[in-house]
Order: C-alpha cells, then sequence, then structure tokens
C-alpha cells in the first residue's frame, strides 16, 4: 500500500493553525467588552488584504471600529502584522492567512446606485438644487454626535420612500436632521406636510430660512431634545418618519419608538440607517428584538451601506481617533449605515415615556464617533 509522507505535515500545520486563532481570539476577548468570534479576526484580515489604510479596513471588514483597533494590536503582537505608516501583513501573515484560506474581502457594488437599489434619473433636477442650497450649511457638531451623509444618499431616501409609497400626500416626521433631509423633502413637493423635530437651533434656523426662501408653507420646525416625549399633538399624526439615531441601544430604542408612537396607525412606515461601524451583530439582534418584541413591528428592508457619511470635521475629537493604530485623517469615506425599513401593523407601538440618562444616550463599549 502507497504511504503519504506529508499527511502528518499536514495535520500538524493545521493543528498549529487552529492554536494561533485561539490563541488571537483568547487575547482579543481579554482586551475587549465587544463580542468577537472567529468570523471577525477573518473578517479584518481579510480586509487587511485588500487595503493598508486603517479607516477602509475598518469599513471592508464590517466590524466595530474599536473591535478591529483590539485585533489590529494583538495581530501585530503575534507578528502577523506590522504598524508604521499603514498597516501591512508581515510573511509570517501571508503565509497565516494562506494556510487559514482567507481571501481579498471584496466590495464590487453596483457602481450606478452605488448598491442602494434605486435611480436618480428622475430626481436630477432635485439632486442640483439640493446640493446648492447646503452648500451653506451649519457643520457637524461633536456634542450632539452629528454627522451627515452625501447630497446623492440625502436624495436617494427621496427615491427610496417614494418607491415605497410613504412620501406623496403623506404627512412626514423628520427626527434629528444633521443631513437635511427634510429641505429634499420640501424640493420634492411631495409630502402633504413635514415636521422636523432637532436639538440643534443651528439646524433648526437653517431650515426654517430655507423654507422662506423656497416660499414653502407645509412645514413645522421645533427644537427638542428627544429625551424627552414629542408634543401631544404629534401623537399618531403621521404616515411616516425618518431619523438617524445614535448608535447606542437607548438611543435606537428611545429615537425609533419616538417615531413608531407618532404614526398614525397600522401599515406606517418608519426609515433609520444603523452601521457595522458602531454595533456589533450581538447588538443587532438586541435592536432587532426591540424592534419586533416590544414595538412589533416588521423590517420589511435592509440595505446595505444605503448611507455614505461625508468625513466630520472633529474627527481628532473623537474616540475613533485615539483607537487609531495611525494617526491620519481618512481621505475616503468610511463610514456606513444600513437603512431599514419598518411598518406598523395593528398590534405595533412606540416609546413616549421621559428619558433620564445622560452620555449613555451617545456613548457606549462600541461607539467610536463620541
Amino acid at each position: 500500500m502507497g504511504e503519504y509522507p506529508n499527511r502528518g505535515g499536514v495535520a500538524s500545520s493545521m493543528v498549529m493553525r487552529g492554536e494561533m486563532m485561539e490563541r488571537i481570539l483568547e487575547k482579543v476577548k481579554e482586551r475587549s467588552e465587544i463580542p468577537v468570534y472567529q468570523k471577525s479576526i477573518e473578517n479584518v484580515l481579510s480586509a487587511i488584504l485588500t487595503s493598508e489604510d486603517f479607516w477602509k479596513i475598518v469599513d471592508l471588514s464590517e466590524e466595530p471600529l474599536p473591535l478591529v483597533a483590539d485585533i489590529i494590536r494583538v495581530l501585530e503582537e503575534e507578528g502577523l502584522l506590522k504598524i508604521e505608516d499603514s498597516i501591512k501583513l508581515t510573511e509570517k501573515g501571508y503565509e497565516f492567512v494562506k494556510e487559514y484560506g482567507i481571501s481579498k474581502k471584496m466590495d464590487d457594488i453596483c457602481e450606478c446606485c452605488e448598491g442602494r437599489g434605486v435611480s436618480l434619473k428622475n430626481y436630477k433636477d432635485l439632486l442640483e438644487k439640493f446640493k446648492e442650497i447646503v452648500k451653506n450649511r451649519p457643520l457637524p457638531k461633536h456634542e450632539y454626535d452629528q454627522g451627515f451623509v452625501t447630497p446623492e444618499c440625502t436624495v436617494s431616501r427621496i427615491a427610496l420612500m417614494n418607491s415605497r409609497g410613504d412620501l406623496f400626500n403623506k404627512d412626514v416626521l423628520v427626527l434629528g436632521d444633521d443631513d437635511l433631509t427634510s429641505i429634499a423633502l420640501m424640493l420634492s413637493n411631495l409630502p402633504r406636510k413635514i415636521v422636523v423635530v432637532d436639538i440643534d437651533e443651528r439646524l433648526i434656523n437653517f431650515i426654517k430660512e430655507v423654507a422662506e426662501q423656497l416660499n414653502y408653507k407645509n412645514i413645522e420646525v421645533i427644537t427638542l431634545d428627544l429625551r424627552k416625549p414629542l408634543p401631544e399633538k404629534y401623537s399618531r399624526a403621521f404616515d411616516t418618519f425618518i431619523t438617524d439615531p445614535p448608535e447606542t441601544v437607548y438611543a435606537i430604542k428611545t429615537f425609533i419608538g419616538r417615531g413608531i408612537s407618532a404614526l398614525k396607525g397600522e401599515r406606517r412606515a418608519g426609515y433609520f440607517g444603523i452601521t457595522r461601524r458602531e454595533s456589533s451583530l450581538d447588538k443587532w439582534r438586541e435592536i432587532q428584538r426591540t424592534l419586533i418584541n416590544e414595538f412589533n413591528v416588521v423590517i420589511t428592508d435592509i440595505i446595505r451601506n444605503f448611507n455614505h457619511y461625508v468625513n466630520w470635521g472633529y474627527d481628532e475629537e473623537t474616540r475613533a481617533w485615539k483607537l487609531a493604530p495611525i494617526k491620519k485623517k481618512p481621505k475616503d469615506i468610511w463610514y456606513k449605515s444600513y437603512m431599514f425599513r419598518i411598518e406598523t401593523l395593528k398590534d405595533s407601538r412606540g416609546f413616549e415615556e421621559e428619558v433620564d440618562i445622560g452620555d449613555e444616550l451617545y456613548n457606549d463599549a462600541e461607539s467610536s464617533t463620541t
């Protein structure tokens, strides 16, 4: 009978790879408060095969930024990476990913719609007008964890909501408007009425000024900290809401719960973004449990990386900057979020209580932009 002289070597190599992965996993678990899996480490290694830039690695890996930073430090300690002006695999690292069967992280998306699944063909004029108007917008404020998406994203939201029958002749509530979605809504002339709620007086005043310039009458703009309930007159008053809450479970529950409480009843829609940059899948599960079990709504759509956020001007003030292994400002967009659409049914309910919390609304172990 023939013999296989390399069988023992192959088996030994597999054992060594498995032991190293287990060691990496355990070391990351010791460092991080965020749930970590073998898949998390594979995702980061796959992203490093594709890019040497920390911000792009976070983007491609779709793991929370603090966790990516911890994984990179452990990989460096294990001799799989070297960190200088960029993040590169060592010869040992290349051997490890090859033997483990890890490949480059590909991000093949439609060039026309950037993966959003909506066309802006019928919204070209709206987009150009919107771009011109928002040139003088207030800049993001770190205090409120603000950031805004590209104009194309904002107008794509209009296209998406309209395609689902959630805008024309509808009463629309905007909860927090860093992205100035209300202005795009005004330009569309689709809603019957728009109400904007925001904590930032600068945004409130800017939206009011634009409404006056456009001679748009069917809009109300109010200043409110959403820790407090919405005014009673807005209870069960809207067909559609849109919000872009901070990425804590408290904030998701508060912002989305307020939106649901403001909807007229069954078969009304809500839209909001949730990232993978500041939310692990464990957090996603908790959020989805809140939506389905507590609010009794149905998730109809989840569109990957629909929202692309312009790099905010306060990068060096953020936790992300402190955690970044290389202190270089991001050149490209790295912070993206998935667009969720929910719909109410006959037993759906929202959240109307006052929230007595401070920084926890904006900050948790997975946060990075605070």
